[in-house]
């Protein structure tokens, strides 16, 4: 019987899912936290602490040593891998990852009695990888705005953004000529992980390289025009694209190492809210999906592609083929953290008991929660609080919080359309009290999947469909079914009312 293996490399950790296709099991999992697994990287949150906000890094070894470890953990579980048939992943989206000449010849030639990390040290042309919360490159957005106009968004579906990676690109090229004169190849997270995975040059698909304001979706090509005004001779260091999932190469005989077979399939790897869209299952069109992780991702597949008017929201591709739209809140599980922290209350007591002490509204206390300069709406930032009783309790301002991020949530995401049924992922989507307030947000049925690791179970059914030549609908229905520990949720009448006056706010 054979199993597929989904890799996922998040903002704060690296998961490895081996899936069973037969019954539509998560077989086994494995996860390599950065800040507590690889604290010598210094990324206790996922990055690299910076005196600027706005720049958010992080070094591309800490990744490699998280998927050696992950696979050596799940090895070490006693999981069949040698049963594993084909390996697919997903990447934190626009990360970008530089790397100098002879670094094909490195990965193509490791040695399985070292670790990968060891051998790795070299072959960057730039130690630190600007990630997704990356917001420093306002001037060059302008620039690439001011160089395409209209056709900017028209084509690769997205104005440009400040952590997407044309404009990333560009700064570095702008502020370290002589680094990016040094550099051969741009990768994402998502394809540079599975360039060490088959060995050798993988591809970008459209699912993560719609996220770069680089890739015109009409086409699947390289946009000309986006190139040309990112960096010179840019085009020569990106990766082909892979329009929709393949098989990209062979498994690098370094691998043995942890058990899985060398010369096994290698699909092409996405970005992580396109392989949450497959793991959910709702990559045809008709079901949207909320994922509360590090950030909060509103996301749906698209019957016709249509972008924000507001210039917030995004289109990607779909690696099931066709397109996806997207819209992100980076303050996410980290504003929730945080403030839990801050309260010094528990998980228990943050997503059940404060909503169970509270009314709906939370008693007129209104909280807009960015604690990090916010991508939706663009530059929002500070925590403010207004209204409610003048000493309000820790549970009002749970409450307060997390009505205020789903309020921003719906207001903002109109554009996508109206759904009558939610699907929700990520690690916050076992808060019973955040779910209730989704549910009554929008008015739509809310419900949880038993899985919550969404885009590692997507990379494993893509895995499964294209190694496997197997039915990824079939496979959809098999893996992704509701959590029998959480209740689905079901809007609650008369309170969508304060919820719009709530979202004039955000």
């Amino acid at each position: 019987m054979s199993l597929y293996l989904g890799l996922d490399c998040g903002t704060q950790s690296l998961k490895a899912l081996l899936f069973n296709p037969a019954d539509g099991s998560v077989v086994a999992v494995s996860s390599v936290h950065y800040g507590r697994d690889l604290p010598r990287h210094g990324c206790p949150d996922g990055f690299l602490p910076h005196p600027d906000p706005l720049i958010r890094q992080a070094p591309p070894l800490l990744w490699v040593e998280a998927m050696d470890l992950a696979l050596e953990r799940l090895k070490a579980s006693g999981a069949a891998v040698d049963r594993i048939a084909g390996v697919s992943g997903s990447g934190q989206q626009h990360g970008s990852v530089y790397l100098a000449d002879g670094w094909e010849k490195a990965v193509a030639n490791l040695d399985a009695g070292k670790p990968l990390a060891q051998q790795l040290k070299g072959i960057f042309s730039r130690p630190v990888a600007p990630i997704w919360m990356d917001g420093s490159t306002a001037e060059d957005c302008a620039a690439l705005d001011a160089a395409l106009g209209p056709e900017m968004q028209r084509a690769t579906g997205s104005p440009a953004i400040a952590r997407f990676t044309g404009p990333q690109i560009r700064r570095f090229a702008r502020t370290e000529p002589a680094a990016y004169a040094a550099t051969a190849r741009v990768h994402l997270v998502s394809s540079f992980l599975c360039s060490l995975l088959a060995g050798a040059d993988c591809p970008v698909d459209t699912g993560d390289g719609a996220g770069m304001n680089l890739l015109d979706l009409a086409t699947s090509q390289w946009h000309a025009g986006a190139v040309a005004a990112t960096a010179p001779d840019l085009l020569r260091r990106l990766p082909r694209v892979s329009p929709q999932a393949e098989i990209v190469g062979k498994l690098s005989p370094y691998f043995a190492r942890h058990g899985l077979k060398p010369g096994i399939p290698v699909v092409t790897w996405t970005g992580d809210n396109p392989a949450s869209l497959v793991g959910v299952g709702a990559a045809r069109p008709g079901l949207a999906v909320v994922s509360l992780g590090t950030s909060d991702t509103f996301f749906a597949a698209l019957r016709v592609p249509a972008g924000d008017p507001e210039g917030c929201g995004h289109v990607f591709g779909n690696p099931a083929g066709g397109g996806m739209s997207l819209i992100c809140f980076k303050n996410g599980s980290l504003a929730r953290d945080r403030l839990r922290r801050e309260l010094g209350l528990t998980w228990d007591q943050f997503g059940k008991d404060a909503f169970a002490a509270t009314p709906a509204g939370a008693d007129g206390l209104l909280c807009l929660p960015w604690f990090e300069p916010e991508i939706t709406p663009p530059g929002a930032a500070g925590l403010r609080w207004s209204g409610g009783p003048a000493q309000p309790t820790p549970y009002h301002q749970v409450r307060a919080l997390c009505e205020g991020q789903v309020a921003a949530l719906r207001r903002h995401s109109r554009w996508i359309g109206d759904f009558t049924h939610l699907r929700v992922t990520g690690g916050a989507s076992q808060c019973e009290g955040l779910l209730q307030v989704l549910a009554d947000t929008f008015q739509a049925t809310v419900e949880v999947l038993s899985v919550p690791d969404s885009a590692a179970l997507g990379a494993a059914l893509l895995a499964a469909s294209v190694a496997g030549n197997l039915s990824l609908d079939e496979l959809s229905a098999k893996a992704t079914k509701p959590a029998s520990s959480v209740t689905p949720k079901s809007a609650q009448p008369g309170r969508q009312a304060a919820w719009e006056a709530l979202a004039k706010s955000v």
